[in-house]
């Protein structure tokens, strides 16, 4: 179990919560925190989990944050074997919209989702912004052979899809191994997406959603070359995790 403050818990069979040490320190400021947690497909045989959370570090000054995924093995009560196998770039001074979700394929890839840091003008439409997008690493943290930008120059490799604006959910589906997304639309405008590799789901060229304060950003709902979600709320629901069920 997983607390925003930074903390990281064992529930046992007895439902004695107990504390596991070594998890990394974390930004427990705005949205960001200690997010979320998920284990290895082989985790009775390698003992390996994954922690997502708001990582920070000091410039000019000014401290910056970003997304971060920690893989570590669980050793009784305590993590070892630390290692940071995926931080997001740039770092940001906003303290939102970090995404974070963890989620394993039937392959043994993990995807991530990371916010678009609320600067929506220059990250999620970019392919050199680790920003509003989900990726898709290797266990280790190194890149699939078959990701969509590998072999690009003008786009980071860990990129599964992009033009996403806040995505908190990621599942797969059990039966077709196919994953899933939602995200939250600003005012109206959450969606629904069963990912395809290498789609632009349009954030934020097009959208359902309008300005918190009632203004429109955007007067396209379609676009060329830009996904539609399989399902969206107006008005939003504010979605967090998802499951099959």
């Amino acid at each position: 179990i997983t607390d925003r403050s930074g903390e990281v818990y064992r529930l046992t069979a007895e439902r004695k919560k107990i504390k596991i040490t070594g998890a990394p320190e974390v930004l427990a400021e705005g949205q960001g925190g200690m997010l979320d947690v998920a284990l290895h497909p082989k985790f009775t045989e390698n003992g390996l989990i994954y922690l997502s959370y708001s990582t920070f570090k000091q410039v000019d000054g000014e401290k910056l944050s970003s997304t971060a995924v920690m893989r570590a093995k669980l050793d009784g009560d305590k993590l070892t074997a630390q290692k940071v196998i995926f931080e997001a770039q740039p770092f940001s001074k906003t303290r939102h919209h970090y995404g974070s979700r963890l989620q394993f394929d039937k392959k043994g890839y993990l995807y991530i989702s990371v916010g678009d840091r609320g600067n929506e003008k220059a990250n999620p439409q970019s392919l050199v912004s680790d920003c509003g997008k989900i990726h898709r690493i290797k266990d280790d943290g190194t890149i699939p052979s078959d990701n969509p930008y590998v072999g690009e120059k003008s786009a980071n490799l860990s990129i599964f899809s992009w033009g996403h604006r806040n995505p908190q959910g990621l599942t797969m589906d059990p039966e077709t191994g196919e994953i899933w997304e939602h995200e939250h639309g600003p005012r109206g405008g959450d969606e629904l997406n069963k990912l395809q590799k290498g789609a632009n789901y349009g954030w934020p060229v097009i959208s359902y959603g309008i300005n918190y304060d009632g203004t429109t950003f955007t007067n396209l709902t379609a676009k060329n070359g830009m996904a539609q979600p399989n399902h969206y709320w107006i008005p939003s629901i504010g979605p967090s995790g998802v499951t099959f069920v």
